[in-house]
């Protein structure tokens, strides 16, 4: 578990978020994390399967497929999809993968921290920002 100045710097640091598994529907958690993070001054693009265009970015079917750097793969996709996310978080060079309540994955958040990539688990983004960043 990383400890509040970890996510701190985590978050303070990062600009660009992979948002996997996010769909166009405001209703949905995912859709709500993203566009929080948006809010919040980061470049958050959207990964799924279908082509859809998602809070001002067209979505990419892979992180793999993402072409600029990434600093934090946000997971809000299911849990079986997580080995292969972490795969492509790790093989295009993520700082970082959270995934948010209901998305873990113990063998991918291993295979993520073998990998040198910060693992943040079962924490919600917005959350765990409002808390460590509201007061900055």
């Amino acid at each position: 578990m990383l400890s509040d100045e970890s996510l701190t710097d985590l978050m303070a640091n990062a600009a660009v978020i992979a948002s996997v598994g996010v769909v166009s529907d405001p209703a949905t958690k995912g859709y709500a994390a993203a566009a929080y993070q948006q809010s919040q001054g980061y470049k958050v693009l959207p990964v799924n399967t279908s082509r859809d265009m998602i809070l001002g970015h067209i979505t990419v079917s892979s992180v793999a497929d993402i072409e600029e750097p990434i600093d934090i793969v946000n997971v809000v996709a299911h849990p079986q999809e997580a080995p292969a996310i972490t795969d492509a978080a790790i093989r295009a060079g993520a700082k970082a993968i959270w995934f948010e309540p209901g998305t873990q994955n113990h063998i991918a958040a291993e295979q993520a921290r073998q990998a040198g990539l910060q693992v943040v688990t079962n924490r919600s983004f917005e959350r765990e920002h409002r808390r460590l960043m509201s007061h900055h």
